[in-house]
């Protein structure tokens, strides 16, 4: 079902009530503890999981919710699936733009941006569109291309100048503006002719969207956020009511678990990232041992260089940036061996926590839903592309009546 006005706060009610009454399940990363609070309690949940090889655990990645794990796992995959159940918002009959319009956009990307735009239902027709983060505007000039003017909003002014140059090779009637949105003077870009859409607007990018856009008056908005834990405060701040009572309180940590998902990477990345993690909690049992301290040591983010070293000197290199010292002879080849064997425990523990990433997601948008409600606009959330093109998929459109 597509959620409306109607129906965002019993949503949003009971996806509080799951989230808080298993945050202990959810909150915890396997990445960061050797063992986990939850395993006490469902401690044949915790062994069958731990007892899955690298390559179950990535096959059940993108779909853990058909894992035939131990209970309580299957109730929990039942409950955030009729949760997190949102349907596609009506598509509309458009014709085939022209080819010119999708020069220099990656394949993936343009397929987002179709599908985007064949979403964009509003009772009253847009007359002035407003990309916003718009990069170099591909979305709005495919939106102004089927009707109406455009402004194009980007803090970076090389990708101003190469969109308004697509703009005007594409005989879009377009202005292509620097601007950083987060500003104090953001407010003077937006006016109430304007319909504002941003396609996968990061954090505080999307939010400061929701609260000018709502402040100058703009009659519709279109927006599908993404990157929830790309915001400057450390801690979520609630947008509505319904959220700022709730007794769920966000880390900026945890706003990074919706976005834990992955469904494009290539096969070299995957093997990549899995020699990188493989080796970080390896080294996160050598500093263990090394400091006699059981807690984990944050590393810092490393070039991908660094994975052409030997094990031993990737671990020499990063105590001396850590400033401590390794005592006595590590037997590098069986600690190298045991990070991989415990990639592949934390990777099927990640299943449990994993079946809470759309329940969070969808609480974060129906709190910027409710925000919209506040703000006198009739809302609507759904689906706009198949989960397989981005998971990132959920679309908000408002409309004041």
């Amino acid at each position: 079902m597509i959620l409306t006005n109607a129906t965002l706060l019993e949503r949003f009610t009971a996806l509080d009530d799951f989230l808080i009454a298993h945050q202990q399940l959810w909150r915890p990363k396997p990445f960061t503890h050797l063992s986990l609070p939850w395993e006490q309690n469902h401690p044949e949940l915790a062994l069958w999981l731990r007892s899955r090889s690298l390559e179950q655990a990535e096959a059940s990645h993108n779909q853990p919710h058909l894992l035939d794990a131990p209970a309580p796992f299957p109730a929990l995959a039942r409950a955030a699936q009729a949760l997190s159940d949102v349907g596609e918002l009506p598509k509309q009959a458009l014709p085939s733009p022209s080819p010119r319009l999708s020069v220099d956009v990656p394949g993936r990307k343009w397929q987002q941006i179709e599908a985007f735009s064949s979403h964009l239902s509003f009772d009253q027709t847009p007359q002035h569109w407003l990309d916003w983060c718009a990069g170099k505007g591909h979305l709005g000039r495919l939106l102004a291309h089927r009707g109406g003017t455009l402004t194009c909003l980007e803090y970076d002014p090389a990708l101003v100048a190469a969109g308004q140059r697509l703009s005007a090779r594409a005989q879009i009637d377009a202005q292509h503006l620097q601007q950083d949105v987060l500003a104090d003077n953001a407010i003077e870009s937006l006016s109430a002719e304007h319909t504002p859409v941003a396609l996968h607007a990061c954090g505080d990018l999307h939010v400061r969207l929701l609260q000018l856009a709502s402040a100058a008056g703009c009659l519709q908005l279109a927006v599908a956020p993404c990157c929830y834990n790309r915001v400057a405060a450390a801690d979520y701040q609630p947008l509505s009511q319904p959220a700022r009572q709730s007794t769920l309180h966000l880390s900026r940590d945890d706003l990074g678990l919706p976005l834990s998902e992955t469904v494009t990477a290539g096969r070299r990345q995957r093997l990549q990232r899995d020699q990188s993690m493989a080796r970080r909690l390896a080294f996160d049992l050598l500093q263990r041992e090394q400091r006699g301290s059981d807690d984990y040591l944050p590393t810092p983010s490393l070039p991908v260089s660094w994975l052409n070293k030997d094990f031993a000197s990737y671990c020499h290199d990063l105590v001396q940036l850590k400033g401590f010292a390794i005592n006595g002879k590590p037997d590098w080849s069986d600690l190298e061996q045991r990070g991989w064997q415990r990639l592949a425990e934390v990777r099927n523990l990640e299943l449990l926590r994993n079946l809470f990433r759309r329940p969070l997601e969808l609480w974060l948008l129906l709190d910027r839903a409710l925000y919209l409600q506040e703000q006198g606009y009739e809302t609507r959330l759904g689906t706009f592309c198949p989960h397989s093109l981005t998971p990132r998929n959920l679309l908000m459109l408002a409309e004041r009546p």
